[in-house]
């Protein structure tokens, strides 16, 4: 079952959600709030094989923002 990103278009808040397929465009309540309506965001996946991006970008650290440094270890 795939985790679908959504925000909630009273309080803003952005969760996640693990749901079929089926049922992803379905509103959901808000986990902030509990407001009914929370409705499914595009997100982008990110993929590696062999310690390289094959898909998407590759997330960065949350110290410097890069992609590859010797504090995070990124490659």
């Amino acid at each position: 079952m795939p985790i679908y990103e959504y925000q909630c278009p009273d309080c803003g808040q952005v969760f996640e959600a693990l749901r079929p397929m089926a049922k992803a465009d379905d509103p959901l309540p808000c986990t902030h709030c509990g407001r009914r309506g929370a409705v499914r965001k595009i997100s982008v996946f990110y993929a590696h094989s062999n310690g390289r991006s094959v898909a998407g970008s590759a997330p960065s650290c949350s110290g410097c923002h890069a992609t590859s440094c010797s504090t995070c270890g990124g490659r």
